[in-house]
């Protein structure tokens, strides 16, 4: 529904403008994923009520099959013609349009539906389930299941749709995964999980040390990009640099033709639009609709590098249906950005969340909103590293920051911020470098040290998880410096020890002494072997061999040198 907003004064005139320069941005197509439904639909509830609701959809699709309880008695003449039924208990429903598996609790444990008919046509490319409480129990279902419960509405929703959808749907592939940069996990140990917690469609599992999306179950609901610390998932409907060029493209076209003051107002293309549709002819006229798939799919990329490209306040209108994941890391995410605001003396309200409510309520929300319009807008491109986006985007705003602080604390579970090491429990063992998904953790080259890049590091706790001290802490913070923020510093040294034997540098005395006290009283560890503690790799071997007579790769039985 597109909304025809007011153009009387000089910010609407430039609105105009600015959207229609916006709406002509090409983007690059996303690549689709295919559901194929060939109209076979299973209803599971109670006979009396499935009965007849089946009877009114037989003709309409390939194969009906009612699930009825084994406890519910079969009177075959009144059963509807051409419906089949099945007396089970169904244990759950699983998979999606055209690709459900419908699984029975039997005697003997659980069976596939499929199996139970070996020669047809496997069942479930729908499923409506009239259950009380539904089989598939997500805040964000997959296409091709229904469960209306009680409501009637939603019944006669399901019963309208269920009809149309059989054939071939395309729908695009809402995200791109690189695993290079995950932090989800190392060496079996699991630590970012933030893209699974915000998912509101379970189309994200584990699998070791990455993660897997289901395409077919993934609804772009986008928070899962929203979440990720690294960037390792993106949203791909559009991409990141295609929504940046668009708003750098309707922020600059606006304030070239005049306009001033500009609150952006990101909305998604239906709930979003039509509410926006409602109050059109009140809102006021420095208010730049943006419209994307998902509200969830934008973050502080997005948020910040507005505000940076010249509006003065960012606004995200959330709808009443949106899941409780999605809603969540939003504000989570909101709670980060307005946090690195504040610390640079802006108001921390200049991105905040709007619930879809009546529509003379959320007009007089917007017309509260203001701020003052930047000196300089950035112009910087679009591009697909969100950690890059937000740091340039935030290292343009404090420039011209009103109160420039050096850094801020910010909320747990906020992607950036430091790590601090107990010196007195390191040992320079280096595993947590090892695990760093952001290479922010580095050694020594050749030194024992621990060094670190705060600019890299995104707050999973892997390298705490990691450390078998338990010697590191992990603090969120945001070091507005950029030279500060990127310079390695050294966050624990010490001297190295030297082989007793060829004077080379092979662990650090703390290491060493450690050792040795704790292999004192050992009975393999006596006299000279206790000394081979304090030789490196190489002569310790060789300090053995002799030991045992062995000389140039000969055996000399009874000699030593």
């Amino acid at each position: 529904m597109d909304a025809v907003l007011p153009a009387s004064g000089p910010n609407g005139r430039a609105r105009q403008q600015a959207c229609a320069a916006a709406a002509a941005q090409a983007v690059q197509p996303a690549s689709a994923v295919r559901y194929q439904s060939r109209g076979r639909l299973v209803i599971i509830g109670r006979g009396e009520r499935a009965g007849p609701l089946a009877a009114g959809l037989v003709d309409r699709l390939a194969r009906v099959l009612v699930i009825v309880p084994p406890e519910e008695a079969a009177d075959d003449a009144d059963w509807p013609a051409g419906v089949e039924r099945l007396q089970a208990n169904v244990a759950r429903v699983e998979g999606y349009l055209g690709a459900f598996t419908i699984v029975m609790q039997g005697a003997d444990g659980e069976v596939d539906l499929a199996r139970l008919f070996p020669h047809q046509p496997p069942h479930g490319d729908l499923v409506l389930d009239l259950g009380d409480a539904p089989l598939l129990d997500r805040p964000l279902v997959p296409p091709g299941y229904f469960a209306p419960g009680g409501d009637p509405a939603a019944l006669a929703r399901a019963l309208d749709e269920i009809p149309g959808l059989v054939g071939e749907f395309d729908k695009p592939q809402f995200f791109q995964y690189n695993a290079s940069v995950c932090a989800h996990g190392r060496s079996g140990i699991t630590a970012c999980t933030r893209c699974i917690d915000a998912c509101p469609t379970v189309a994200i599992r584990s699998i070791g040390e990455q993660i897997e999306v289901d395409p077919y179950l993934c609804q772009g609901a986008g928070s899962c990009a929203t979440a990720c610390p690294t960037g390792a998932i993106t949203y791909n409907y559009p991409q990141p640099r295609d929504s940046l060029d668009r708003l750098r493209l309707l922020l600059r076209t606006y304030r070239q033709h005049g306009g001033q003051q500009a609150v952006l107002l990101i909305h998604d293309r239906e709930a979003g639009s039509a509410a926006l549709a409602a109050m059109a002819a009140d809102a006021p006229e420095n208010l730049l609709p943006f419209d994307c798939e998902e509200s969830g799919s934008t973050g502080m990329d997005i948020w910040l590098a507005a505000l940076a490209y010249g509006a003065v306040a960012v606004v995200v209108m959330v709808p009443p249906d949106t899941p409780e994941p999605v809603l969540r890391e939003l504000q989570r995410q909101v709670g980060f950005a307005q946090a690195i605001l504040e610390g640079m003396g802006y108001a921390a309200d200049a991105v905040r969340l709007l619930g879809v409510t009546e529509s003379k309520a959320m007009v007089a929300e917007l017309r509260t909103i203001g701020g003052r319009d930047a000196e300089q807008p950035a112009g910087f491109a679009g591009f697909n590293e969100k950690r890059a986006v937000i740091r340039l985007a935030v290292d343009h705003l404090h420039a011209q920051s009103p109160a420039p602080r050096l850094m801020v604390n910010l909320p747990v579970g906020a992607p950036f911020g430091e790590v601090s090491v107990d010196t007195g429990r390191c040992t320079l063992c280096m595993a947590c470098v090892s695990q760093c998904p952001g290479k922010a953790l580095l050694g020594g080259d050749g030194r024992p040290q621990l060094r670190f890049i705060e600019e890299n590091c995104v707050q999973c706790s892997l390298c705490a998880r990691s450390c078998p001290e338990n010697a590191i802490a992990a603090s969120p913070r945001y070091l507005y410096e950029r030279e500060a923020r990127s310079k390695v510093r050294t966050l624990y040294e010490e001297e190295p020890f030297l082989c007793v034997r060829c004077g080379k540098a092979f662990a650090t005395r703390s290491t060493v002494d450690r050792i040795t006290a704790k292999l004192r009283g050992h009975p393999m560890f006596q006299g000279d072997a206790l000394r081979r503690i304090q030789m490196c790799e190489d002569c310790r071997v060789i300090d053995m061999m002799e030991e045992q007579g062995v000389t140039g790769g000969r055996v000399t039985p009874g000699v030593r040198s």
